[in-house]
């Protein structure tokens, strides 16, 4: 069964995450990357929309594959860690539709994109870390940062709390929020506006802008 499956809407790649909770494990950070590499190669006008399925954006790590794969646990994290970096210096513009709850590693994804759209009916938007006792970290840390404004970041990393739609809008977390069947239509026509502008341009800035932290992050272009 596929983990990700990839649509085009004219020029926008709506790229769906369809595992259950949609976490990361060896097999979906592999076809993350497989994905990701067949977008960077993609002439002309693009952009990009990341979604998932169900009640899930993405849950994050997938603790239990670590369980039963304890040696292959730090690899997938360095490329979580890579995905997010590539994600930051993706030359296109990327919009996340948080279709459902978006949790750790899943929320961090949502801030490698550059607009977040959340549905407004049903799901959470968290960082739990404090409450799991496993502390980010500092490429996640540099990429929630990194967007999010500040005040927000602090309080997603020291609480935990669990951001509503509404709470994540008016905190700055999100930049739209739609009712459920216009989530991913809504992203994919912001998406649209982007995709036919100069992709070399859009490129550069981002690797103004993210550079660094994509570095940190351990990928680089």
């Amino acid at each position: 069964m596929s983990v990700l499956d990839v649509e085009r809407r004219g020029d926008v790649a709506v790229v769906r995450m369809v595992d259950l909770e949609n976490r990361f494990n060896r097999v979906s950070i592999d076809r993350w990357h497989e994905v990701l590499a067949e977008l960077e190669a993609v002439d002309g006008p693009l952009a990009v929309v990341l979604t998932g399925s169900g009640k899930f954006f993405c849950n994050g790590l997938d603790l239990d594959w670590f369980g039963e794969h304890p040696d292959a646990a730090g690899g997938v994290v360095d490329d979580v860690h890579r995905l997010f970096g590539r994600l930051l210096l993706l030359p296109a513009y990327t919009v996340a539709a948080i279709n459902g709850h978006a949790f750790a590693g899943g929320a961090m994804l949502s801030c490698a994109c550059d607009v977040r759209v959340m549905r407004d009916d049903r799901g959470y938007w968290c960082l739990p870390e404090v409450d799991l006792g496993l502390p980010l970290t500092v490429p996640m840390k540099e990429v929630v940062t990194v967007r999010l404004p500040r005040a927000a970041a602090y309080d997603a990393i020291m609480t935990g709390r669990r951001y509503s739609a509404a709470d994540a809008h008016a905190i700055g977390i999100v930049d739209h929020v739609a009712v459920e069947d216009r989530v991913v239509d809504l992203a994919v026509d912001l998406a649209a506006v982007m995709a036919p502008k100069d992709r070399s341009v859009i490129a550069e800035h981002k690797r103004m802008l993210f550079g660094p932290v994509a570095t940190t992050c351990g990928w680089t272009t």
